[in-house]
């Protein structure tokens, strides 16, 4: 199962279930140019997600997310905290993330 957040790319939804599920994340969401018209080949995928409570990961456990994630998007991707951008003080960012971003699976 796939969805289609832009003409030019899908994202496999059981694999990023799979991955949510294995790093404790909640709620997965994407943000930025995946969603805009001028998302290329070029383009990296910029993801947003909320781990659970519980959940701790170190530096390495987060590369390791990332790039595990990349091999399932086939992109480059940016992997950033939602409670990092809720306590950031660029307000700006803060407010277009969290404005604009698309959830794309939540932890039933």
């Amino acid at each position: 199962m796939t969805t289609t957040l832009n003409r030019n790319f899908n994202v496999p939804l059981k694999k990023i279930a799979e991955f949510c599920h294995k790093w404790e994340i909640i709620e997965f969401a994407v943000f930025g140019s995946i969603l805009r018209d001028d998302f290329s080949s070029d383009s990296d995928i910029d993801c947003l997600v909320k781990f659970s409570e519980n959940s701790y990961w170190s530096l390495f456990d987060r590369v390791k997310m990332k790039e595990e994630l990349a091999l399932i998007l086939n992109r480059k991707v940016d992997l950033v905290n939602r409670k990092s951008i809720e306590n950031s003080e660029n307000w700006l960012r803060k407010q277009e993330i969290l404005k604009t971003n698309k959830v794309i699976y939540v932890k039933e």
